[in-house]
């Protein structure tokens, strides 16, 4: 398991680099290690001295390491975002590995700067997204082993593991840092929360169950 998943891994991460949307800041030298102790404020992060990078840098440990599931959604995502891997800065691509428990589900989320590319390494997937308004159309599709499925950027989607056994995927996405908005989460746990009228008008239904909703959140 440890050697197919790095082996796909390298594969997913380099085919997708070819594809990445021109969204980042891009590179200027040959790499710009993040420099996460900066205090200089930019979009992004300021580089680190060349002088002190090392190998290391360029390396991220623990995604052989299957997630913590035992939670509500019966999922996990370790993100290898710029903030947890400084070596991707300016690079624009990032990666993640999602676990999901039986049933478990990845809740309907979108990523606000990336397009992601999900191939799944074990397990049964319904995954889907949909599109903007007007037309809201929703494209599903049951993935297995293998499956490669894409997720075009600022679209909401999903991913549940319709399994009896748990699931494994590896996505790709086209940013250091694609930003992460859970829908659910945003709208009903807002800080401060979003009215519960304007949030019981929007989904014509008694403010008594947004209340009871915000109060999961």
């Amino acid at each position: 398991m440890a050697k197919s998943l790095v082996l796909v891994l390298c594969l997913v991460t380099l085919a997708f680099a070819s594809t990445v949307v021109a969204d980042d800041p891009k590179a200027l030298q040959d790499f710009c290690v993040a420099d996460k102790a900066s205090a200089v404020n930019v979009n992004g992060f300021t580089c680190k001295n060349p002088k002190d990078i090392t190998a290391d840098d360029f390396v991220f440990h623990g995604l052989d390491k299957a997630g913590n599931t035992t939670n509500p959604q019966g999922s996990n995502v370790t993100q290898v975002f710029v903030a947890q891997f400084p070596g991707l800065n300016t690079f624009g691509i990032s990666m993640a590995r999602i676990d999901y428990a039986p049933w478990g589900l990845n809740p309907p989320h979108i990523h606000p700067r990336a397009t992601e590319i999900l191939v799944v390494l074990e397990g049964t997937l319904e995954v889907g997204f949909v599109t903007s308004a007007p037309d809201l159309k929703l494209f599903r599709k049951v993935l297995y082993k293998g499956d490669v499925f894409i997720f075009p950027i600022g679209l909401i989607h999903f991913q549940r593991n319709i399994g009896y056994g748990n699931a494994v995927a590896l996505a790709s996405l086209s940013s250091q840092a694609p930003g992460v908005v859970p829908i659910a989460a945003s709208v009903f746990g807002s800080n401060p929360p979003i009215s519960d009228d304007v949030l019981a008008k929007a989904f014509q239904v008694d403010k008594k169950i947004v209340d009871q909703i915000q109060a999961k959140f």
